[in-house]
């Protein structure tokens, strides 16, 4: 009886010295506005794009915002509605500035918002984000260009599918796929970078300093494995998809090297592109991190930088 009594007494003392810890454990200086990625949203139809992760977060001490901007649209305009919601976000809460967290075409979204108004953001954060172009991106593009007819079908389907996601999701923005789908490609996504070179490493695949020339923090992560778990029913598609890349490291969608931005933390976890917002509904490599851990671990990150 005593051993046990001992051992309860004990777990009951590790509880009490981690209660603490756990709840500021996120407690970042600045609000965190988590920003989606093509065909995203914030909540849609009941669905967070973002799966438990905003509420992970908060439990921790974060203030957290979920930015909605066009499903589908070019990266300026996308990075255009998001300043806007940030300076209402500014405004609400009497913070000085915002750690941006982009996955996917959110990469260069904040990345925009972190150039054009520096003032607003203290870093920026890419999780699978399309610093480099997406190989898939590039294929169709080449559709487009050079089979009569497939602009307008793309466009319809793309512009369809996006509206649906814009009316679940209450958005009311505007949408134009084949502007997203050009500015996803590895010829814009140069361009974009050269227009809007923070965090960019000098070459493909190649690391960057954390603290860029504006003064401000990026960092990134990325999966590397398109098939994680038999019951997502999302990982055939990736699975499909990362053909493309022709056995080059990828998350089913974008390359781990064209994820590269800032301060990579790591650019090969056991998970594929929707893993990297814990979707479908949670469901990842049950060997590899939770998703959610990673965000709750960057969040502590910025607080140590105090940001």
């Amino acid at each position: 009886m005593k051993p046990f009594i001992h051992a309860l007494l004990g777990a009951l003392l590790l509880l009490g010295l981690s209660g603490p810890a756990t709840a500021g454990y996120t407690e970042t200086r600045y609000p965190i506005v988590l920003v989606h990625g093509l065909f995203g949203f914030d909540t849609a139809a009941g669905v967070d794009y973002w799966y438990r992760i905003p509420e992970e977060l908060r439990q921790g001490g974060a203030q957290v915002y979920v930015a909605q901007v066009s499903a589908a649209e070019d990266t300026v305009v996308r990075g255009e509605q998001l300043a806007r919601q940030v300076e209402t976000i500014l405004a609400s809460t009497g913070a000085d500035k915002v750690n941006l967290i982009g996955h996917s075409h959110g990469g260069p979204t904040i990345r925009y918002v972190a150039s054009v108004y520096p003032q607003y953001v203290s870093s920026v954060t890419s999780v699978g984000g399309v610093n480099w172009g997406a190989r898939l991106a590039d294929v169709l593009q080449g559709v487009v260009d050079n089979v009569p007819f497939s602009g307008n079908l793309i466009g319809y389907l793309g512009n369809a599918l996006a509206g649906i996601i814009d009316l679940f999701s209450g958005g009311g923005n505007d949408q134009d796929i084949l502007a997203a789908l050009k500015a996803l490609t590895t010829a814009e996504t140069v361009a974009f970078n050269q227009q809007y070179p923070e965090g960019v490493p000098a070459q493909y695949c190649g690391d960057a300093p954390r603290v860029a020339a504006n003064g401000i923090s990026y960092f990134s992560w990325s999966g590397a494995k398109p098939l994680t778990n038999g019951l997502d029913p999302s990982d055939a598609l990736l699975g499909a998809t990362s053909i493309v890349f022709l056995g080059e490291p990828n998350d089913g969608l974008v390359s781990s090297c064209s994820s590269h931005l800032g301060m990579v933390i790591r650019d090969d976890y056991r998970m594929n592109h929707l893993d990297e917002v814990n979707q479908v509904l949670g469901l990842h490599d049950l060997w590899s991190t939770d998703p959610v851990t990673l965000y709750r671990q960057q969040a502590n990150r910025l607080k140590n930088y105090n940001f």
